[in-house]
């Protein structure tokens, strides 16, 4: 059932609480943002909101919190100086969870403002609090405001307190970008345009066991590409060198093989090197050639052509996990390929479910080639499996006086 939006709800005069994932990656050395991408992605819910009359009271975490030190280098701050300039309006941070300071500055806010409060998991560093949705502190952030906006898809596989536990306390429907993200993902799972293609890539086949079971039954080909598909080639008796390869995972991937027949597709030829990194030299060979001292890298070129040639026509793609080490300039012919082929399909739905496929996507300048890219790597995933995310799961469903 379709769920409730920003936009059915009144917004003027009202504290809004909006979930965001600012959970942006900062450089080790200077801490700045080395990408927006997440916090552009907030700004059409957040505009709407100020735009409206709603007073935006933001929560979002940022990385892990297990010591002070964390803490220090995982503030909220410098997203907020970075938000203000993208939203082109003043954005009072408060550098608190909870509290007379973080409650007076609510209290003072004026129709239109934004306030960001402190990094949600500053409440994990004793009993772990956010992450373990305690009750008390889901009913007091709801306590802070009138209604609640959950645009944080990158956590609705959470159970937190910033997201369910602030839903269990108060009114909650979606805001554009989670929106987005259930239409997209969720419909490319539940009643995907046929031919639908799936494109698997990473490193693990354990990563993605119920993700590939799940698209087997429902989509027409599944492509295999990265540090999974040495499983895969394992399985079928060949050898794969030094080549990441899960040998635990062998017989669940010949039952794969046998499952999928024809509709599972593999590499016909990668990249190998003899060491992991990207000076050393490298070469194209067929899968049946690869050397004892040699592991795979990327996918090869006839590989890039085969893979094309199986999307041609597609009207649904849905592409998570690089097909080689794209992080080395060496390796980044199969990701990029795979960008390419994608990028130039004509009336299709193409879809990248976050994680490290969608960093290559615009890293390699595919960022508007696509119908959508994700923000959520793990909830990409378990939504891709069917599964009913939480943080979905508790906004409100949409009755028919909805829109």
């Amino acid at each position: 059932m379709p769920k409730k939006t920003v936009k059915d709800i009144k917004l003027k005069g009202q504290r809004v609480l909006v979930r965001v994932d600012f959970n942006v990656p900062l450089d080790k050395e200077t801490g700045e943002i080395t990408d927006d991408n997440r916090i552009v992605q907030a700004l059409p819910t957040i505009k709407y909101i100020i735009e409206q009359g709603g007073k935006a009271i933001l929560f979002s975490h940022l990385g892990k919190i297990k010591s002070e030190e964390d803490k220090i280098k995982n503030t909220l701050a410098p997203i907020a100086r970075r938000l203000s300039e993208l939203i082109k309006v003043e954005v009072k941070f408060v550098p608190t969870t909870r509290g007379v300071k973080l409650e007076q500055a609510i209290n003072d806010m004026n129709n239109g403002d934004i306030l960001l409060l402190e990094n949600t998991r500053f409440e994990d560093l004793n009993g772990k609090k956010e992450s373990k949705n305690d009750p008390e502190l889901g009913k007091y952030w709801a306590s802070l405001g009138d209604v609640f906006v959950n645009d944080a898809f990158g956590t609705a596989h959470r159970s937190h307190a910033s997201n369910v536990g602030i839903a269990s306390n108060i009114d909650c429907v979606s805001g554009f970008l989670m929106e987005k993200e259930i239409n997209f993902i969720g419909g490319a799972v539940s009643n995907p345009k046929s031919p639908f293609i799936a494109i698997l890539g990473g490193a693990k086949v354990s990563d993605k066991i119920a993700v590939i079971e799940n698209l087997l039954a429902k989509a027409d080909k599944v492509l295999i590409g990265g540090g999974m598909n040495y499983t895969f080639l394992k399985a079928q008796g060949y050898n794969v060198g030094e080549s990441i390869c899960e040998l635990e995972r062998v017989d669940f991937a010949k039952k794969l093989l046998e499952k999928g027949k024809e509709k599972l597709i593999l590499p016909i030829d990668i990249a190998v090197s003899k060491a992991f990194n990207n000076d050393a030299p490298f070469r194209y060979t067929s899968v049946t050639d690869i050397k004892a001292d040699e592991m795979g890298m990327d996918i090869g070129p006839k590989t890039i052509e085969l893979f094309t040639k199986a999307l041609i026509g597609a009207k649904t793609v849905v592409w998570n996990g690089p097909m080689g080490v794209f992080e080395m300039d060496n390796y980044t012919r199969g990701t990029i390929g795979i960008c390419k082929a994608i990028a130039e399909l004509k009336d299709a739905t193409t879809i990248i479910g976050g994680g490290d496929s969608a960093a290559a996507a615009i890293q390699f300048g595919y960022r508007d080639k696509f119908s959508h890219i994700s923000t959520g790597g793990g909830a990409s995933l378990e939504y891709l499996e069917g599964k009913t995310l939480p943080g979905v799961k508790v906004i409100q469903d949409c009755g028919k006086h909805c829109g």
